[in-house]
């Protein structure tokens, strides 16, 4: 199930950067690693809840993707809280709060800019799911077919 909704969403962004050839560049090497670099650091940073957030535990946030923009300065950090409950709250939570994540993320990183974190609900899950369910369905009627006939 889980290697399904990986694929789904590797489809996802295939196909988003297939219809979007024209206006948007695939994204360069450089942009692929430090996007890995931040996500693995953002992802330890919140386990072991270094951003120091005020009432909040970020022990239960996943950081799902993060894209670079193409001058390393702004990075889109997709996220999910555990369970994806209360997913808008965090969002806003985390974008209240960017700059003691990024203050904290700046002890971990040394690289010539830090970037700028914009915070962003994930909903490749909700969708792979969706896409799943559409497929079952799919298969369930086909084999209803071949029974009949």
């Amino acid at each position: 199930m889980l290697s399904s909704l990986i694929c789904l969403k590797k489809y996802k962004d295939q196909f988003k950067m297939m219809n979007n050839q024209s206006t948007q560049r695939p994204f360069s090497q450089r942009q692929l690693r430090v996007g890995e670099l931040v996500k693995q650091n953002l992802g330890e940073l919140f386990i072991r809840n270094e951003a120091k957030i005020p009432t909040y535990s970020t022990k239960l946030i996943t950081v799902t993707e993060v894209r670079m923009t193409p001058d390393l300065k702004t990075a889109r950090v997709y996220v999910i809280p555990l369970g994806g409950v209360d997913a808008k709250e965090t969002v806003r939570i985390l974008t209240e709060f960017s700059h003691l994540v990024r203050k904290a993320l700046s002890k971990r990183l040394d690289i010539k800019f830090l970037p700028k974190l914009t915070f962003i609900e994930d909903n490749s899950f909700e969708y792979a799911e969706k896409i799943e369910k559409i497929i079952k369905e799919n298969n369930r009627n086909d084999k209803e077919k071949k029974r009949y006939n």
